[in-house]
């Protein structure tokens, strides 16, 4: 929480303006690709809204004074007026669970059944609104039910990753807080900020695979994004007609040791396709627009639905793929 929110200038004056005005929506839908700063901006625009609320604060933006009560109270995650929805850990101590339960969303239940303690308002982060549990137990619903009658002084902040496969109700409910991919200087400040002990080289080797998203950035180092990047751009330009290369990433990263690098996979392949869709026009742009939504579409739901990192890997390759196919048919 003691981290600085460097760039968003925007999108922290659309927030505070609201604040400042009285006329705070109480759900904001905080959007944006990952590693962006999304969870960042949401614990301090939650901290700004509780310490505000208190008496008059001179720190610029969304900061919070170290030395302020709320700050200490946020940080050790014992502020009365404040909850945060995130996945948990399992019960077998492996990793975290797949979603975030109903169960979670109705404990909200225990903010709003008192009277505010520190503040006027009441704060609830969700990190992530993507992850909130679907199916028979919706948490989905649960949440939607409480931002239809939002409980007096309380004020929702929704992390997402991908909005546009939300509930549409949740969505019409929350006013829109779109985070932009910050420019390479600032990539280059949150980078240094982070990480000390890189040098410029490395920083700016972080800085061009972030592409403006430093959390993204600082996931991928060390996990050899290059030699990944040029294995998909081999299936891009080669196409792979025996499958060998699909086979060969695919077992790869399929290995428990190499969760890291296909996590980064996941998030790398749907963006390689949309840089090749950028520089094709015609039917060709709409082929490869065509893969770029089937690959974004899978990546998302390997992720959600824990599905089979080795086919997952081969289906998205064969995608990025027939980008080699399409372009070869078109010269033809």
């Amino acid at each position: 929480m003691t981290r600085p929110l460097l760039g968003h200038d925007e999108a922290v004056a659309a927030f505070r303006d609201a604040l400042d005005s009285g006329r705070l929506p109480h759900a904001w839908l905080i959007a944006g690709q990952q590693g962006i700063g999304k969870a960042l901006f949401a614990d301090k625009a939650a901290m700004r809204t509780l310490a505000q609320g208190t008496g008059q604060l001179d720190a610029p933006g969304l900061e919070v004074p170290g030395d302020h009560p709320v700050a200490h109270l946020v940080g050790a995650g014992s502020h009365p007026d404040m909850m945060r929805l995130e996945r948990l850990p399992r019960e077998t101590g492996e990793g975290l669970a797949r979603s975030i339960k109903v169960d979670q969303v109705r404990g909200l239940h225990r903010l709003f059944s008192t009277t505010t303690s520190l503040s006027p308002w009441r704060v609830v982060v969700i990190d992530s609104a993507d992850e909130l549990e679907r199916g028979s137990s919706d948490a989905g619903n649960a949440l939607l039910k409480l931002l239809e009658e939002p409980p007096p002084s309380t004020l929702f902040l929704l992390v997402s990753h991908a909005p546009d496969q939300l509930l549409p109700t949740i969505r019409s409910r929350c006013r829109l807080l779109r985070l932009a991919p910050l420019a390479d200087d600032v990539m280059t400040s949150a980078l240094e900020a982070a990480l000390p002990d890189a040098d410029a080289a490395e920083i700016a080797a972080l800085v061009a695979i972030g592409e403006g998203a430093p959390g993204r950035a600082i996931a991928f180092r060390g996990l050899d994004i290059g030699g990944l990047d040029a294995a998909m751009r081999a299936l891009a330009e080669q196409g792979d007609p025996t499958n060998a290369r699909r086979s060969a990433l695919a077992h790869i990263l399929s290995l428990k040791a190499a969760q890291p690098r296909y996590e980064a996979f996941l998030a790398r392949a749907p963006a390689m396709i949309a840089r090749q869709a950028r520089v094709r026009r015609g039917p060709a742009l709409a082929e490869a627009l065509g893969l770029w939504e089937r690959a974004s579409a899978l990546a998302g739901n390997a992720r959600r639905l824990s599905l089979d990192p080795n086919s997952t890997v081969f289906e998205l390759c064969g995608l990025i793929a027939a980008l080699a196919a399409t372009e070869s048919s078109r010269a033809a």
